[in-house]
């Protein structure tokens, strides 16, 4: 990725938040050693931001709303953040987003590891907390919505893992559209799996991504049991 190439609006798209300050933006992205060779600031001041930052959003959830519908004490609480906020599953996160690919750095890929892409995350939730237009109810919406805090179902994960046990495919998103007023977009997009075509809508193209999964559970759920009724009836 070249500065001069840097896609906002993308970007934006994927996290579902669109910045005043656009440059709040980029330097979330902006690695050592890109400002090593080029000059300028990197991530790495709002990575420290962002770190207590989302420490906070996910203390504050576990307190309000406890885990999987369950109320924690301290100790468990303390566990919990450990987990949800873990170098591991921050990245996975990102990786989920897509968003390593947009980082500005020099020299082989070697240098961007999983504590590298675990900093972008927290990186970029400091600068949504920065922003104009942000601060911390924007930031928690942006935690809330694509670090897995409360178990909910992960209906990407679940198609990706139920296609490759049955076919080894990957399910295809494509058709992806925004519509509304660039403050508060709505992203439509399809996914193509198995012979199959379903949509979904959301706030993100993470969000719309998610729904139209879901949906394509449910098609894969219907056909299996025609798949079923069909075989007892050639038996009957």
């Amino acid at each position: 990725m070249r500065e001069a190439e840097f896609p906002y609006g993308e970007i934006e798209g994927k996290i579902g938040y669109v910045f005043r300050d656009k440059s709040l933006l980029r330097l979330a992205f902006v690695h050592s050693t890109w400002s090593n060779a080029h000059g300028g600031e990197n991530n790495e001041r709002l990575e420290f931001l962002g770190d207590a930052v989302l420490e906070l959003i996910v203390s504050e959830r576990l307190y309000r709303f406890g885990f999987r519908g369950r109320a924690l004490n301290e100790g468990e609480m303390t566990d919990a953040r450990q987990r949800l906020v873990s170098q591991k599953a921050i990245a996975g996160s990102v990786g989920r987003l897509e968003l390593g690919k947009y980082l500005l750095f020099e020299g082989g890929a070697a240098n961007i590891g999983e504590k590298t892409t675990a900093s972008l995350f927290e990186s970029v939730v400091a600068a949504i907390y920065l922003d104009p237009g942000g601060g911390y109810p924007a930031a928690e919406k942006f935690v809330s919505e694509h670090l897995e805090l409360s178990g909910e179902e992960n209906y990407k994960k679940r198609l990706q893992e139920l296609l490759q046990g049955k076919t080894g495919e990957m399910p295809e998103y494509f058709e992806i559209k925004k519509a509304g007023e660039d403050h508060a977009p709505t992203w439509s997009v399809l996914v193509r799996a198995a012979g199959l075509t379903a949509g979904g809508e959301g706030k993100s193209i993470s969000a719309a991504e998610q729904e139209a999964a879901k949906k394509m559970l449910g098609l894969l759920a219907q056909r299996g049991k025609e798949d079923i009724k069909r075989v007892r009836e050639q038996k009957e």
